[in-house]
């Protein structure tokens, strides 16, 4: 039951909230933001055992929806039935709802309503899905497609974090005008104190482990560097998920052993240390449609260069949305180590062009 029987806005998301994950930044920022303008609101999100499935704070409601399931597509659809009852019980109240799937969007949508819809596409599932679950059956992301397809035509407006995802919308037959880019944005980041257990000299790579993020193609690259032997890869993981222990296992495989650092789920006051002290960062992107047609808005790069540290990474077209190749980082062909390797072996030899990538980022 709501404490707050009269909300004016919604944010809705099929996330766990918070994490350490790109998505989980988003929310905090979007969510407030909207909040803010509206007098509070109720913040539907996902939960797990360590989180309160309610809790209010201020004008804002949270509710989390923690029941487990083994099949995700299942919990899909409960936390659809989930946040259709929030609505019913919030009634005629809500002025606009703001949603980041459509797993929250087709009971928004759904249900007779006067209030305004925004569909935040930063990625869709039926893009997704299937590099997380490669048997997905090709009915299943047929459904998908229908699903996403009723939100991106039913809702009022929709917002991307990059011109290559409002393209992407636009070729789904969402009309132009109907989209706006909002740009991902990091807080700058002053040098800070070495973590004391840190290498003297180290590369990094934070974020998740999902297989787009071509955390593969890093390792092979690092195994190239072997020459050098002081340097260490520090790879910081928002969570220790299936593809992380695959990246682990890889990691063994190639003898990389003790020249790979691995730290989970660091809270940013711990990242940003690990961040502001290391000689270059790496964005490994894959080629593929999650990154190259539906597109993407890497916050590592963006909070990389708020930091003041270059950034290697793959040369595409949202990425260079963001990075001017040999001004604040350098670009790379994807998944290819030996590319990669080779332009992170030229910047470790010049020193005078990382500070001046630095200064530009």
């Amino acid at each position: 039951m709501l404490v707050n029987r009269r909300p004016r806005a919604l944010y809705a998301a099929f996330d766990r909230f918070p994490t350490r994950k790109g998505a989980s930044t988003h929310i905090a920022r979007f969510a407030p933001a909207l909040f803010e303008e509206y007098d509070g609101g109720l913040l539907c999100v996902l939960g797990d055992e360590r989180l309160p499935l309610h809790q209010v704070e201020g004008d804002v409601e949270i509710v989390r929806f923690a029941r487990p399931f083994e099949n995700f597509l299942e919990r899909a659809v409960a936390f659809g039935d989930h946040l259709a009852r929030l609505l019913d019980e919030a009634g005629a109240s809500l002025e606009i709802c703001h949603f980041r799937d459509p797993w929250s969007g087709v009971p928004v949508l759904e249900r007779p309503h006067r209030y305004a819809t925004v569909f935040e596409v930063n990625a869709l599932p039926s893009v997704e899905l299937p590099y997380a679950y490669p048997s997905i059956a090709p009915r299943t992301l047929e459904k998908l497609r229908a699903a996403e397809d009723f939100c991106l035509a039913a809702s009022d407006r929709v917002v991307t974090p990059s011109r290559t995802t409002r393209d992407f919308v636009v070729r789904r037959g969402v009309p132009a005008e109907k989209v706006a880019v909002v740009p991902n944005g990091a807080d700058p980041v002053p040098p800070l104190p070495r973590p004391f257990e840190a290498p003297d000299e180290y590369l990094l790579y934070f974020g998740a482990l999902q297989p787009w993020q071509g955390v593969d193609t890093l390792l092979r690259a690092f195994a190239r560097l072997a020459d050098h032997e002081g340097l260490r890869l520090v790879v910081c993981g928002s969570t220790r998920s299936r593809p992380a222990r695959a990246a682990e296992r890889l990691a063994e495989k190639l003898g990389l052993g003790s020249r790979v650092i691995w730290r989970w789920e660091l809270p940013p006051h711990e990242l940003r240390p690990w961040l502001s002290n290391a000689l270059l960062t790496v964005a490994p992107l894959r080629a593929g449609e999650r990154n190259v047609e539906q597109g993407c808005a890497p916050l590592k790069v963006l909070e990389s260069l708020a930091a003041g540290v270059p950034v290697v990474a793959s040369d595409l077209p949202p990425v260079r949305e963001i990075v001017t190749d040999g001004v604040e980082g350098r670009l790379v062909p994807p998944d290819r180590p030996a590319e990669l390797a080779r332009a992170i072996r030229l910047l470790l030899h010049l020193p005078g062009v990382r500070a001046a990538m630095a200064a530009a980022a």
